[in-house]
């Protein structure tokens, strides 16, 4: 059952043009044009270019080893922009009332479910050592993996263009489009997104690049590049996956979280809004502007995720946190021993090792994280490949939480309390979006 709802296609000719109460209110449709590609051509030098942060020499020492290997934005982008001008020309979605957005949304959720499941299946094949011909057993889960991916082809564009307009029309109300559109109008693509190769000094934490790198690349070559890096320059390296990039359409990781789906088409758009603004213009001028950018990218989506979740399937809005039980009561009810809180181990691994490298010893913080690396496999966090000076130079910019991997960063603090501090969350977006350093920023939280 659930299969046939995914694989519904959605025909036009089909369908009723929506024209009566029932239909989304207030939910702004847009079209790209003309902007849109002049847009698309300044967003997309913001994301590629390099800033000055590190010296050009550097980037080039870095780039002899990964050209061959970078992601291509611009053949994506313009992929992108024509399936989304295709998208905008047949106006599916507005033949579709309410309850079928949400359906259309709710089936591609499901669709891709699916094809990860079959992606497993073929996975398991190739590494069962008692298939002795794996590719005779894999036919039949391809042919059902080409139908999946077809409906995917279908639905997707589909499901993207209601979600798009649904996040207009929560940005409409929480009064970022005055003019009743967003600017620039939300655009967003889901696809299998490039890996980021950072690399940091290793005597401080500090991102000097972020290379994006081929969607296919294996684990052996993002190895490989790591070791060839860091022996070759001295410096620490690691390739992490990423979940959106600002491009322009944004690139989405595709996913069965809706949710975390919604927060992070947020979180992607705030960087557009803020691209067109000095802040996010500024990106790669400084490590401060950086995780600015960053934190006030991630407290909006939040709530902008949030919102639109809460609008639009409130069956999904999460449940209250529990209230934590006090200690008299953990004692008497006695046993159970705390949960495991990975933000705040991972908080303080990172004050830890800025210490330890702030005293010079470099080689002691290395041992040490990897040994708090080995704590948290332990405790169940098994997706930390590495734990180095490249980990948090990338996750540390992310500081909208008290405790997290930036550690006792002051900028993350401060931009959490001009959100504090603010009277709405657009308030917030448009008080950072101008502000153009550090020093800026605290003087704007103290008021003077």
């Amino acid at each position: 059952m659930a299969l046939k709802a995914a694989q519904r296609i959605y025909n036009p000719a089909d369908l009723t043009r929506a024209g009566n109460p029932s239909i989304i209110p207030a939910m702004p449709t847009h079209k790209p044009a003309a902007a849109a590609k002049i847009l698309t051509v300044f967003l997309l030098l913001q994301v590629l270019g390099s800033g000055d942060l590190t010296p050009k020499d550097q980037i080039e020492q870095i780039r002899a080893f990964t050209r061959a290997y970078e992601f291509d934005y611009v053949s994506w982008t313009i992929d992108a922009l024509e399936l989304k001008f295709v998208q905008a020309s047949l106006d599916t979605k507005d033949y579709l009332d309410a309850p079928a957005q949400k359906q259309v949304v709710l089936d591609y959720i499901v669709l891709v479910r699916q094809i990860q499941n079959v992606e497993d299946q073929l996975s398991d094949i190739y590494t069962d050592p008692a298939i002795s011909n794996p590719d005779r057993a894999a036919a039949p889960i391809r042919r059902q993996l080409d139908n999946l991916y077809s409906s995917r082809d279908h639905l997707g564009p589909l499901a993207e263009s209601v979600l798009q307009n649904m996040l207009a029309a929560v940005t409409t109300e929480l009064g970022f489009n005055p003019g009743g559109q967003p600017l620039p109008p939300v655009l967003y693509h889901a696809t299998p997104l490039p890996w980021a190769l950072i690399v940091s000094p290793r005597n401080i934490i500090q991102q000097d690049a972020n290379i994006s790198l081929e969607t296919e690349l294996t684990m052996e070559e993002h190895i490989q590049l790591e070791d060839q890096i860091s022996k070759a320059l001295n410096v620490s390296t690691l390739v992490v996956p990423v979940g959106g990039i600002g491009t322009y359409p944004t690139m989405i990781a595709q996913t069965t979280n809706l949710n975390w789906l919604a927060e992070v088409i947020g979180h992607e758009w705030i960087h557009n809004f803020l691209t067109l603004r000095p802040l996010g213009a500024m990106y790669n001028r400084s490590g401060e502007i950086r995780t600015m950018n960053e934190t006030a990218a991630n407290i909006a989506g939040k709530e902008i995720g949030a919102r639109l979740i809460e609008r639009f399937f409130p069956e999904f809005v999460p449940p209250p946190p529990a209230p934590e039980s006090s200690a008299g009561s953990s004692q008497a009810a006695g046993a159970e021993p705390p949960v495991f809180d990975f933000r705040a181990e991972m908080y303080q691994t990172r004050i830890t090792a800025d210490a330890l490298l702030a005293d010079g010893k470099i080689e002691e913080a290395e041992v040490y994280m990897e040994a708090r690396r080995l704590f948290f496999w332990d405790n169940g966090y098994r997706h930390i490949r590495k734990l180095n000076q490249a980990y948090f130079a990338f996750h540390g910019a992310y500081a909208d939480t008290p405790e997290s991997a930036a550690g006792e960063d002051p900028v993350g603090e401060a931009v959490r309390a001009l959100r504090a501090q603010s009277r709405s969350l657009v308030d917030f977006v448009r008080a950072i979006a101008w502000i153009t350093s550090f020093e800026e920023l605290k003087e704007t939280v103290e008021g003077k």
